[in-house]
């Protein structure tokens, strides 16, 4: 019995110690593997664009999603050799623009964060790139050589073998480089990113492959193309616009237009005026005001904003009183404060862009805006005749709205 319990201790403190050696060996060897996988693989990290500034981004372009770890990449329909040249025309012709870079700001070297670049900064890289025979583009920028672009839809239309790469500069200055493929029936984008050192010397920062449903260039001319698989922070439709918009219109879309939502709200869905004013003014939008007036975004505080700040700002951007805010914005007489829900930008929705305006006798504008909604594939979903009255301080008044349906339903705000 002495013996048969003593072997039982020696067989229990065996057991216990293989279980000890197996749990650290497996440790070590998660270790090793990740910090291998880091080690081979930096780009896994790359973390793109932040996601705030990404969904603004998308609202003119794709925008500078990060397409690494969270999808499974597609097997690529290029050769190596093939995707070795796209690589080497992309650093190629972010070299011929380092002295644009070379007081780019890297925040963090581990990952390559960079400050932020003007518009100016950007067009210049655009018009550079543009000037190498590359076909470029940036948010709120006029797409260089779209032409190729459209050549590139038209072989493709003809069931013929064709690609074209588009050299899309983010806000940071980082180029996404996207060759758009369609090879014996196949659609693809093989994904190519620059960024940059100090004293702006380009480096390959990751490369990725994915595959496309579809792709359709409307006669407006905006490219809009479905991903196979959701991209990580983007949509299943992206988009750019090829064809140029009159730098007038960019200006009076970015100043009156671009802030506005059409589903948060009704003031774009709606037929209004100032005999009606009431049924459009919303707590929800004051965000949106609030954030053209200052630049700055609203904080709120336990559902409601002071009654000065909201009063002033509501009766100088649109014909209304104070007297009808209390009635139409949740008014608190007690706290001398509004009711003021804040949304943020619901993923799909339309956005509008100034097309063309009148100046008018009385020193109003009219604004006809195209509602574009790329994740149903229209990019004239509906039409705005929108009346502004311009201040000498730059600040302005909204006076109406009139709204028309077109290719899509025209939203229900409730």
């Amino acid at each position: 019995m002495k013996y048969s319990k003593q072997r039982k201790i020696e067989c229990q403190r065996s057991l216990f110690e293989s279980i000890f050696f197996v749990a650290a060996g497996s440790f070590v060897i998660l270790l090793l593997y990740f910090g291998c996988d880091k080690a081979i693989s930096p780009e896994k990290e790359f973390s793109g664009e932040p996601q705030e500034q990404q969904a603004e981004e998308s609202r003119e372009n794709v925008g500078g999603s990060s397409y690494g770890k969270e999808i499974e990449e597609a097997v690529s329909i290029l050769e190596s050799e093939e995707q070795e040249q796209l690589q080497e025309a992309a650093i190629s012709a972010a070299e011929g623009c380092a002295d644009l870079y070379k007081d780019i700001k890297v925040l963090d070297t581990t990952f390559y964060q960079l400050g932020q670049r003007t518009k100016e900064q950007r067009r210049e890289t655009v018009s550079r790139i543009g000037g190498l025979g590359f076909v470029s583009v940036s948010k709120g920028i006029n797409m260089e050589n779209y032409e190729e672009v459209e050549i590139f839809y038209s072989r493709y239309s003809d069931g013929e073998d064709a690609q074209v790469t588009i050299y899309d500069i983010y806000g940071d200055g980082r180029f996404g480089c996207r060759t758009f493929l369609y090879r014996a029936g196949k659609l693809q984008v093989y994904y190519v990113e620059i960024t940059w050192q100090e004293g702006g010397v380009p480096v390959l920062s990751h490369t990725s492959v994915w595959d496309l449903d579809e792709i359709r260039l409307t006669e407006k001319g905006y490219f809009i193309y479905t991903n196979t698989i959701k991209i990580s922070h983007g949509n299943l439709r992206e988009y750019y616009r090829i064809k140029p918009l009159a730098e007038d219109c960019r200006e009076l879309t970015e100043k009156y237009i671009s802030g506005l939502s059409y589903i948060d709200y009704n003031l774009l869905t709606t037929d209004w005026n100032s005999s009606n004013v009431e049924e459009v003014i919303m707590d929800t939008m004051f965000g949106d005001i609030y954030h053209m007036h200052t630049g700055e975004y609203l904080k709120v505080y336990g559902g409601r904003v002071d009654a000065a700040i909201f009063e002033e700002i509501m009766t100088m951007y649109f014909p209304v009183t104070a007297e009808q805010l209390h009635h139409c914005c949740g008014y608190d007489a007690d706290s001398n404060t509004y009711e003021c829900d804040l949304f943020s930008a619901r993923p799909y929705a339309p956005f509008g862009e100034v097309v063309d305006y009148t100046e008018n006798e009385d020193g109003t504008l009219t604004l006809f805006v195209d509602g574009v909604w790329p994740d149903y594939n229209s990019d004239y979903a509906f039409t705005n005749q929108v009346v502004i009255q311009p201040y000498e301080d730059g600040t302005f008044c909204y006076l109406s709205n009139v709204i028309e349906r077109k290719e899509m339903e025209i939203p229900v705000i409730k």
